[in-house]
């Protein structure tokens, strides 16, 4: 959506230009294309990564154990305090103890189950 307004905004620039009363160079026409075509190639560019980024954040595991908050709050639905409760009461032995623990709600758990993980823990006899 954001490159087809980008492009949309650079085709406007390119007809004004063009039917604008001044008389111009062709040769400063020929520099104002080519730099809107720089910055329509250099934002369409940022659109890609974006996608890239967000395709490839979807599959990627969170570990429980050592992730940021920032990297939590990732997961779709995880809520502030929720994020903060994971945390705090570190370590996990299975993905499933957020919901044993009631930090996170089942329902919110099955969302993001396939998301989650917990390696290199390892179990606690006493428990």
């Amino acid at each position: 959506m954001r490159s087809l307004s980008v492009s949309f905004l650079a085709l406007v620039f390119m007809v004004s230009v063009a039917c604008s009363t001044q008389k111009q160079s062709p040769d400063d026409l020929k520099e104002r294309t080519a730099e809107a075509t720089k910055d329509l190639k250099e934002n369409a560019k940022a659109v890609a990564e974006g996608i890239k980024e967000g395709l490839s954040s979807k599959d990627k595991q969170v570990n429980l154990n050592t992730a940021s908050k920032d990297d939590l709050m990732s997961l779709p639905g995880m809520t502030s305090d929720w994020a903060e409760g994971i945390i705090v009461a570190r370590p996990y032995y299975a993905p499933s103890d957020v919901v044993k623990r009631r930090i996170v709600p089942k329902s919110e758990y099955d969302k993001i189950a396939d998301r989650l993980t917990t390696s290199g823990a390892k179990p606690n006899p006493g428990m």
